[in-house]
């Protein structure tokens, strides 16, 4: 039995997409005490696996006044070495006692082979790192995906990555790789818009697009609609030779035109804001998050005010 003690339900008009924010450690009590007008929260899962203690004490208050969604960063789902069980089982645990509205993580491998010369063990790099868009690669993602699907009884939701490095051969471009994936293991897809910006942007740079607007569109306009469960959008950073995914910043421009085309292409997508370094005062966060109520009533109209929570009180 799922032991988190769901939110009410909140009414909501048809169009208009339901907004959240990360929720970080800086804001943490203002969310409780607040409560601003919100329709979901997200945390990073590994952040909660402690069993008992603050942490998950928190998240557990935070979950009585708000849908939460678990994004993660750590189970290395293109690993060849397969899910790490461990990793796996914790997860699990928390989603029973969340119950959350969506799990995800990323399209990536954090884990490896290493000879340590007096035999063969296990080496975890410490950011996540691109998968080759190969038939091999993508049976491993398939694989893991599915034992990830069939330990917590739901489908998850894979994330698109900003890559800072490119594998010589691929068989089939990022759009087709993922769209495949969810295909074939009944998962979703988490269509981080930065992420797409940002490797675009490092194409410019590397003389590989003239436009990269039109490659972002492009993208976007290659991923079935039906398989896309929520989108990303958070602020890079300008670092000379490269561009760098640090969830830093405000939204850019390009990037909310990106969000309005991928609205318009997607409908009414399930929407985070994500800053992760230098994090504001909360009131920047929804500030952000009602600039993608807007954003996204351009398209799809008139929007709802986000969430009636006087509905929880």
């Amino acid at each position: 039995m799922r032991s988190a003690t769901p939110t009410q339900a909140i009414p909501r008009a048809p169009r208009g997409p339901d907004v959240g924010i990360g929720w970080r450690h800086p804001h943490y009590a203002a969310l409780l005490e607040q409560r601003p007008a919100l329709d979901f929260i997200e945390v990073h899962s590994e952040n909660f696996f402690a069993p008992g203690g603050a942490a998950l004490a928190v998240l557990r208050e935070g979950r009585t006044r708000y849908p939460v969604s678990l994004h993660g960063v750590g189970l290395s789902l293109g690993s060849a070495c397969g899910i790490d069980a461990w990793h796996l089982e914790q997860l699990a645990r928390l989603v029973d006692a969340i119950d959350p509205v969506r799990v995800s993580d990323h399209a990536s491998f954090a884990r490896g082979p290493l000879d340590t010369g007096t035999g063969t063990g296990l080496v975890h790099g410490a950011d996540l790192l691109p998968i080759p868009f190969t038939v091999e690669a993508l049976d491993v993602l398939c694989a893991n995906v599915q034992r990830v699907q069939d330990r917590l009884r739901r489908p998850i939701a894979v994330e698109n990555l900003s890559a800072y490095l490119r594998w010589n051969h691929a068989d089939m471009d990022e759009p087709g790789f993922l769209t495949t994936l969810a295909r074939r293991t009944g998962c979703s897809l988490l269509v981080d818009v930065n992420n797409l910006y940002v490797n675009a942007l490092n194409a410019q740079l590397w003389g590989e697009t003239d436009d990269p607007l039109r490659t972002c569109r492009d993208w976007l306009d290659a991923i079935p609609p039906e398989a896309v469960a929520e989108i990303h959008l958070a602020g890079h950073i300008h670092c000379g030779d490269i561009v760098i995914d640090d969830h830093g910043s405000r939204v850019c421009p390009e990037v909310w035109s990106l969000y309005r085309h991928g609205i318009g292409r997607f409908g009414a997508v399930p929407t985070l804001i994500e800053w992760d370094t230098g994090v504001p005062p909360m009131e920047v966060l929804l500030d952000e998050a009602a600039r993608a109520r807007q954003s996204a009533s351009e398209v799809t109209g008139p929007a709802p005010a986000a969430a009636r929570l006087e509905a929880l009180a």
